[in-house]
């Protein structure tokens, strides 16, 4: 809840009214607790308050419920007593709806969003692909081959281009380029029919997602753009993945501004501990320094996960805002994680953090945000404001009719296919094909034109020998008929002469 005297008010106890500074709020921060103890009530809250201040909100809507903020709340009897209890209407809460975006990786229940398989980066592709180093490796170089080449990677019917052809053609490749190991290329082939049969391929294509298009205001009041993730979160990697690309195109796109008196822009990332399971060092580095760096850019990241311990150190020491409900300590890798949530927060010596942990009702946590100078408060123990609008999912055929007539719904609906890499390599094999059979048949040619030559010069040496068998044969002839009769003619003659005398 966002008052006139520009308090974000969160929470509240007997004795105080805890408030996020709205400078301090892209100071990141951190929302933790068990499953089932108000993590995503809190988020919504927060939500709301971002929107009552003008900043418009990203978040993951893992479960659903997050879509009923597009409703007027009120709709839970435990809501209304709790507004009842701490006489919260005289305190400027009123039950509302906020304006809302809803998008969709898979569009269904939302706008598409889609990004190019350039823009998404060869490192975050191969998380998704799982591919190990060596064919990571080979990835990279298929995209750094298609940027020299000028070879547009749009969808996954690019990339797979780009292999086939890569892979028919590595010896060109080999001197500039380095071994490109076909069995690599047979791997990541196989990984995207894999993405392809999952559903996640149309998420790859144009148009892309415009960050402009996440960070608009509706009025006074920021847009709450709410992803639906209740189908991607079946693949944890992809959603997490998905995340972090959009985090990072953040970081890429956004203009330094500085320090400012609120938000651009603040980013929830639920089920947090996603994104680091078995993510690699350079994958982990690349999240620490957006984390770090981003919030010069007016961005506000918020993690959602169960236990403090699921974040690295390295980024959990930036997120300066902590909200913690309720953690139950059953096994001692329970205990332990409960005293490293206790660890950090600055203690307050009215009650024992650690205790107060395991204690907490649904609904309340243990609260400490930063003060005006960047230094964190001590940590309260109070209950967390309910939301103004509406808890729980919203009617699916207003959410369907909400995002029919979304102008963005209208920008997004429908995919583009320019002219990229697939067409024109496909039309470089193709003319590499005509030219091969050009010179195949050009060989065959010379080959039937070389055996009709020798073909002639054998009839031509059969003729021969035949003429000269033939002379041979009629020279003997000759020899055998006419020697004779010359000799008896000549004797005749002889003889005539002789007879004369």
């Amino acid at each position: 809840m966002f008052d006139n005297e520009k308090k974000a008010f969160i929470a509240i106890n007997d004795s105080s009214e805890i408030c996020l500074i709205p400078k301090m709020a892209n100071r990141h921060g951190l929302i933790t607790g068990a499953t089932g103890t108000g993590k995503t009530v809190t988020l919504q809250n927060l939500a709301e308050t971002f929107s009552q201040m003008g900043v418009p909100v990203f978040a993951a809507d893992v479960k659903g419920d997050l879509s009923g903020v597009a409703a007027v709340g009120g709709n839970k009897d435990s809501v209304k007593k709790r507004v009842e209890s701490y006489h919260l209407e005289e305190k400027g809460f009123s039950f509302q709806k906020f304006p809302v975006e809803f998008w969709d990786v898979f569009g269904e229940n939302g706008t598409p969003v889609r990004a190019t398989i350039a823009d998404l980066g060869s490192l975050l592709l191969s998380r998704i692909l799982s591919l190990n180093d060596t064919q990571s490796a080979v990835l990279t170089v298929l995209f750094k081959i298609s940027k020299d080449e000028q070879w547009d990677l749009v969808d996954m019917k690019d990339l797979q281009k780009i292999l086939e052809y890569v892979g028919n053609n590595t010896n060109k490749y080999l001197a500039s380029y380095g071994n490109i190991s076909t069995a690599s290329i047979g791997a990541i082939q196989r990984g995207l029919v894999a993405l392809d049969n999952e559903g996640v391929g149309q998420f790859f294509g144009e148009p892309d997602l415009n960050i402009d298009d996440l960070i608009q205001t509706n009025g006074d009041k920021g847009v709450i753009n709410i992803l639906s993730a209740d189908k991607l979160i079946n693949n944890p990697k992809i959603y997490s993945t998905f995340l972090l690309w959009l985090m990072t195109k953040l970081f890429t796109v956004m203009p330094e501004v500085g320090d400012l008196e609120k938000p651009k822009l603040v980013f929830f990332f639920d089920e947090a501990h996603l994104l680091f399971n078995d993510a690699p060092k350079v994958l982990l580095e690349k999240v620490e320094q957006v984390v770090r760096l981003i919030r010069s850019k007016g961005v506000g990241i918020y993690f959602i996960s169960q236990s403090p311990t699921d974040i690295p150190d390295s980024i959990l020491g930036q997120l300066g805002n902590r909200v913690q409900h309720a953690l139950r300590a059953y096994t001692p890798k329970d205990q332990k994680a409960l005293k490293v949530a206790a660890q950090t927060f600055r203690a307050n010596p009215k009650f024992d953090t650690e205790t107060a942990i395991s204690e907490l009702a649904t609904g309340e946590a243990l609260i400490s945000f930063l003060d005006e100078k960047g230094t964190p408060q001590p940590v309260e123990r109070a209950f967390v404001l309910p939301p103004e609008g509406q808890i729980g999912p919203l009617d699916t055929e207003v959410r369907k009719q909400m995002m029919e007539n979304s102008l963005l719904y209208r920008h997004y609906a429908q995919s583009q296919d320019r002219t990229s890499a697939y067409e024109i390599l496909g039309e470089k094999m193709a003319n590499t094909l005509s030219e091969k059979e050009a010179l195949e048949q050009a060989k065959e040619n010379e080959k039937k034109q070389k055996e009709q030559e020798r073909l002639q010069r054998t009839q031509e040496k059969e003729d021969k020998r035949e003429s000269s068998q033939r002379t041979k044969f009629w020279g003997s002839i000759a020899s055998a008929v006419l020697v004779p009769v010359a000799k008896n003619i000549i004797k005749s003659l002889f003889k005539g002469n002789s007879t004369k005398k």
